[in-house]
């Protein structure tokens, strides 16, 4: 049996990649929360108190804000493609073990973002993360098109639509990292309202 022939009959189902996916998404999406903790109450006598405590917990409140939006996207766009790729093989299983790689990343850069937001190298680290989410998740659409994974009517109908949406986003993203040698605040802001317009699009793209 030939290595070809091989990785042809080891994944031919979908089913196995969109499960392990879901269950990926699910565990990182738990995980970014879990970095907020509750702060220490021990002699904590009143409101004004309480407040003090929590106020230095609203950046991470605010880079979870970020990662949750960052996992949701990728996974609305990991399933958009697999609602149009009908089969597989063992080469585009290991493309999307890879991007889930990346999805397991989410929970650490964004703890060290979190714990660090004033600096540039966590943005730098974050944006890396979400470059590697884009790029696997480029790869994988284009492997799967390559090997007539794809259905031709689906190649006509979504296939520039998914590569556009992946190069236009990780393109605003880098410049979004970049706003951190201005301001890091500024830098995540942008990259949430980013996010935010590709999940409720206030700026749609006009269909040709």
């Amino acid at each position: 049996m030939s290595n070809k022939t091989y990785n042809q009959i080891a994944g031919q189902s979908t089913e196995r990649i969109i499960a392990l996916s879901d269950g990926v998404f699910a565990v990182a999406l738990t995980l970014l929360v879990l970095e907020i903790r509750v702060p220490v109450m021990e002699g904590i006598k009143g409101e004004g108190e309480i407040i003090q405590k929590f106020v230095p917990l609203l950046p991470k409140f605010l880079v979870y804000f970020l990662a949750f939006m960052t996992a949701g996207i990728f996974w609305l766009g990991h399933s958009a493609q697999y609602k149009h790729i009908e089969k597989s093989d063992r080469n585009l299983n290991w493309i999307n073990l890879l991007f889930l790689l990346a999805v397991t990343m989410l929970p650490f850069s964004t703890a060290f973002l979190g714990d660090y937001i004033n600096l540039k190298f966590p943005i730098s680290v974050y944006w890396f993360n979400i470059f590697l989410l884009g790029l696997m998740l480029y790869i994988n659409w284009a492997y799967a098109c390559k090997n007539n994974f794809v259905s031709d009517e689906a190649k006509t109908l979504v296939h520039k639509a998914i590569r556009r949406r992946i190069i236009v986003a990780q393109s605003l993203y880098l410049f979004g990292a970049l706003l951190c040698f201005i301001n890091t605040y500024l830098s995540i802001a942008f990259i949430i309202a980013v996010q935010l317009n590709y999940a409720f699009p206030f700026f749609p793209v006009k269909k040709k």
